[in-house]
């Protein structure tokens, strides 16, 4: 890969974030749909949410050996484009029998996806010699904006079926067009002792340490994604509309945070960057906790939205530059563990918020936030990035 070759592989690669992102922001205004349905609970649809993180989780160690053996890209092809039609077949499923395997599919193809796209990140950093994953994840985050704000739009005025739809539509084009420029480093096998013995799992503590912080990142992420929107409509009585603007707002202000995160990061260092935006997460959460109006906790998701934005990346960062390990396996292994966060921890969440209430449920999950700022100091071989030969 030339360096004009990955320059524009950038570009491919944004593009490739910003689908993801969209798919996901189209399918948070779809979850309260669920409820009137299928006639569920918000246990139920918790359980509902679990298989979808199962689905995701059990895929994604699988996702960092096909990486290690095929490459990046012909594993993020794939995947990207198998993804595509499940958002349909999750509205369109007649019954939770139709329903479960559908929500497990979707979560082991996005989260498949999620894994090459961060290890095609970490390659083509290498090869331009800078840090690109903030604002990787800031295309991530723009689609995710797009696809929550036009999806609620498209549900309220034309149903969840031809939201559905548009939105897939959308998308397959945007990814036909960036597939043909994608560029990575060849494939090549794993360098760690328990990959030479055969184990599928690192075993290496610091690692898991690593993905343990991740998943405390994306605990509160997972909870705006999948919850945002019945806590503004059951408990600040927000319309839809205003409801479905909650991962919106969220994934707009950590859009606009994570193209200024590469920057950031480069000036004060991860650790520092790290340290503050926990902080600032943290400050958002409990805003919106305390929220008396649906606007002000509005608000406060933008904060936690800025606080969060590039924490994720950073985590990324540092576990492809783990010294012993694989770009794709360390990636896998921390983004499993992280994303357990975002796809499996909000099911309990739903059982929690049930009987105790939104409020104390996200007040408490900006205590995660600060737990990852005063163990900031991990994440600093995220700056090796910095010495990387062009």
């Amino acid at each position: 890969m030339t360096r004009t070759e990955a320059r524009k592989a950038r570009f491919a690669l944004a593009a490739m974030f910003a689908a993801n992102g969209a798919l996901m922001g189209a399918w948070a205004p779809q979850i309260p749909l669920l409820l009137p349905r299928h006639g569920i609970g918000e246990t139920v649809l918790g359980l509902l949410i679990l298989a979808l993180g199962l689905g995701a989780i059990s895929a994604m160690l699988f996702a960092g050996r096909l990486i290690a053996r095929h490459g990046s890209v012909p594993v993020l092809r794939v995947f990207v484009l198998a993804v595509l039609p499940v958002l349909p077949l999750i509205v369109l499923a007649p019954s939770l029998w139709t329903l479960t395997p559908a929500m497990a599919a979707f979560g082991a193809l996005a989260g498949s996806m999620d894994v090459a796209m961060n290890a095609n990140a970490v390659e083509v950093e290498r090869r331009l010699g800078r840090a690109i994953m903030s604002s990787s994840h800031g295309f991530w985050s723009l689609g995710g904006f797009a696809g929550g704000t036009a999806g609620s739009w498209l549900i309220a005025r034309f149903g969840p079926e031809t939201q559905a739809f548009a939105v897939v539509l959308a998308v397959a084009l945007l990814v036909l067009a960036a597939l043909p420029w994608l560029r990575g480093e060849p494939p090549h096998p794993v360098q760690s002792d328990a990959s030479r013995r055969g184990s599928v799992i690192p075993r290496d503590a610091g690692l898991w340490l690593l993905g343990a912080l991740a998943l405390f990142c994306m605990v509160p992420e997972g909870a705006v994604l999948d919850w945002a929107a019945l806590f503004l409509g059951k408990e600040l009585m927000a319309g839809p509309f205003v409801a479905g603007l909650g991962f919106a707002f969220f994934s707009g202000a950590m859009a606009a945070m994570r193209f200024l995160g590469d920057g950031v990061r480069n000036r004060f260092g991860a650790a520092r960057t790290l340290r503050i935006s926990g902080l600032l997460g943290a400050a958002g959460l409990m805003i919106a906790a305390a929220a008396p109006h649906p606007y002000v906790a509005l608000a406060g998701f933008v904060l936690a939205g800025l606080g969060v934005a590039n924490m994720v990346p950073i985590m990324f960062s540092a576990a492809g530059n783990y010294p012993g390990h694989a770009s794709g396996t360390a990636i896998s292994t921390v983004t499993m563990v992280g994303y357990a966060g975002i796809l499996i921890a909000p099911s309990s969440i739903g059982w929690v918020a049930e009987h105790i209430g939104y409020r104390p449920t996200y007040a408490a999950l900006s205590g995660l936030l600060l737990i990852v700022a005063a163990n900031a100091s991990r994440t600093a071989m995220a700056d090796e990035l910095r010495r990387v030969e062009a």
